[in-house]
């Protein structure tokens, strides 16, 4: 065994130890979900955080995701480089996001342990920075064609088409490219409209406004807690307004420490967003959520979480934490909530109106949760009732290895649900 692989071992046997102790001083706390969860109070973890994460094993030839009773999934296309992000093209085209996080400086023994974890659990890599085209031209539900769109790009995620123009979310800025209808492939050079900070939390979606006239986009925290100094997170842990005609860009909303996927609710136009709280507080301490996003709004991060529930660990703004938004809906502690997107009702057999969420799962809790896809149904704009699972199945039983981990969720124009899946390597498709 190599020097990572010995630390990484020696960390999670540490951390298994505490945890098991703390597990004796009380009753595992029950998962914090819903529009009132009980979040458990903070019991910071100190300089040895639990580490836990399966080992990346991949799907057997025939075996698929548990999927909800009345529905029916499929391999839409295998094969992929760690798929993160899907489009679909008016076309009927499915265009996905292929990258992968990069390692960043080692800081401390932890941090070279948790490296070496997440390299085993196929979550940190070589990026293949690029976007593939899939299409299914005989409608059978399965891409017969898988080419490369684009490539030599900058860790890409977040995409989106407007007219002639085509746009990338890449982890240093969005940029426009020349599209033209039915195109097979992009190799003109593009145009840069933003400049992003690197590393940390690298994932930058993109969402269009209705009218087409702006890009709503997430950026994430460099850290975890701000733990190197605020002026290291200037301009991070949010979500920025692009407006195309000028260029112009602003923080619409801040103080979300990782906001992913990014929706129209379209009953009130409210945008909506899902969002990765802090590590080091308990297996449900902080939750991850589910939230409108009000412009001009403050969601806590890094002073406080869940509301105003003060984080102690981190230098206090008083100002900043009497103004904090709670939350409208809990997605439990560490689920790692990265994809979604709005189900109208009727699409899915037996699925009302609601948002889609794909759980990418936690690597720092005692007990895994997440690895999965959820649904939760919306009542009058707003979250209303328990989550169902729409796929799950992605760990295996005893929580030692994941066939597959889902990051993106897609509604394409036929109807069907497409599911990234960056373990696997594969795009999944739903369908009743």
């Amino acid at each position: 065994m190599n020097l990572s692989g010995i630390f990484a071992r020696l960390v999670a046997l540490i951390g298994a130890v505490a945890l098991q102790w703390r597990r004796l001083q009380g009753v595992a706390p029950q998962p914090a979900w819903g529009s009132a969860p009980q979040v458990p109070t903070a019991k910071p973890q100190g300089a040895i955080p639990t580490l836990k994460m399966p080992t990346a094993r991949g799907w057997d030839p025939g075996q698929k995701p548990v999927v909800a009773a009345g529905l029916k999934v499929n391999a839409f296309a295998t094969g992929l480089k760690h798929p993160r992000w899907i489009h679909a093209l008016p076309n009927g085209d499915i265009l996905v996001a292929e990258a992968s996080q990069i390692a960043g400086p080692v800081r401390n023994v932890f941090g070279y342990a948790m490296q070496a974890t997440m390299r085993r659990a196929a979550a940190l890599g070589e990026s293949a920075n690029r976007i593939t085209l899939l299409r299914d031209r005989d409608g059978d539900g399965v891409a017969e064609v898988s080419q490369i769109f684009m490539e030599g790009l900058n860790q890409p995620f977040g995409m989106a088409l407007l007219g002639e123009t085509f746009y990338v979310g890449n982890v240093d800025g969005v940029v426009a490219f020349p599209y033209v209808e039915g195109a097979d492939r992009i190799t003109a050079p593009g145009r840069k409209l933003t400049d992003f900070k690197s590393g940390g939390h690298w994932t930058r979606s993109l969402l269009p406004s209705p009218d087409g006239q702006k890009l709503f986009v997430g950026v994430g925290s460099l850290t975890n807690i701000a733990e190197y100094g605020m002026e290291l997170e200037e301009g991070r842990a949010a979500v920025y307004e692009l407006d195309l005609a000028s260029g112009h860009s602003r923080i619409f909303a801040g103080g979300l420490r990782n906001p992913v996927g990014l929706a129209w609710e379209p009953q009130t136009g409210e945008l909506w967003t899902v969002v990765n709280e802090r590590d080091g507080l308990g297996d449900e301490t902080p939750p991850d959520y589910l939230t409108s996003v009000r412009e001009g709004g403050f969601y806590g991060w890094p002073y406080c979480y869940w509301g105003q529930t003060v984080d102690d660990r981190v230098p206090q703004d008083a100002t900043a934490i009497a103004k904090a938004i709670t939350p409208d809906y809990a997605l439990g502690g560490h689920t790692a909530s990265l994809g979604l997107c709005w189900l109208p009702a009727g699409t899915l057999p037996g699925f009302p109106d609601g948002m889609v969420i794909g759980q990418h799962g936690s690597w720092n809790r005692s007990t895994l949760s997440g690895y999965k896809v959820v649904f939760i149904p919306f009542v009058n704009g707003r979250p209303s009732g328990p989550p169902r699972d729409i796929l799950s199945g992605f760990l295996a039983p005893d929580e030692k290895a994941s066939y597959g981990r889902p990051v993106g969720v897609t509604l394409c124009p036929d109807g069907s649900l497409l599911v990234a899946d960056d373990v696997g390597d594969v795009i999944w498709r739903v369908t009743g």
